[in-house]
């Protein structure tokens, strides 16, 4: 069995999966966002990315798909970063089923890690994107507001079964004190990563 490892990070919005994947691409990873597939349809189809318009765009993908569409449909990819010798970083697995059709596929090469903050917290967060991130023009920190955020929550977790993957997660951190605070739990995920 390859030693190239295959991290894919989950969590609700604001809970600070991009920082953590910041710091697994600064340790070598080779970053993979499993929603681009969905913005770069939105930019396609000339509509502003938005919740509004990225919601049905995504559930019209597991439509087609089935749950495990997000895993499928970046499968390639992940296997073209790890026939390079690389590891990869995937930030955003969501379903329960997208995590069994990469374990069934890749077994113990696939680690998750969990990120999580408290609701009030991470809609704070998402909030203050607005001006925080203006110029992101990958759109990796987009903003919501509350109602948003909390839609978002309910949607995420009643129809893309998004709680599996963080309850199985191999390790779970918690983000809700300061960047410095989250560097630190990812620097001991990336230690024990990195022993087996």
């Amino acid at each position: 069995m390859s030693n190239q490892k295959i991290v894919a990070i989950c969590g609700l919005a604001g809970s600070g999966k991009s920082e953590v994947s910041d710091q697994f691409i600064k340790a070598g990873y080779e970053y993979l966002r499993f929603g681009q597939i969905t913005l770069d349809e939105v930019k396609k189809r000339g509509l502003e990315p938005n919740e509004e318009n990225e919601r049905p765009i995504r559930e019209r993908f597991r439509k087609k798909h089935g749950m495990a569409a997000f895993a499928i449909l970046n499968m390639s990819k992940i296997d073209e970063i790890l026939n390079r010798g690389g590891n990869v970083l995937a930030d955003g697995l969501y379903s329960w089923s997208e995590y069994k059709e990469l374990k069934d596929k890749y077994g113990e090469q696939l680690i998750v890690v969990a990120v999580y903050a408290a609701p009030e917290i991470r809609y704070t967060r998402l909030a203050d994107r607005r001006s925080r991130y203006k110029d992101d023009l990958k759109m990796k920190y987009r903003s919501f507001s509350r109602d948003e955020a909390k839609s978002r929550d309910y949607a995420e977790i009643e129809n893309i079964e998004k709680a599996g993957p963080i309850a199985m997660a191999n390790y779970t951190i918690i983000n809700e004190g300061g960047l410095e605070e989250l560097e630190k739990q990812v620097e001991e995920v990336l230690v024990r990563i990195n022993k087996n």
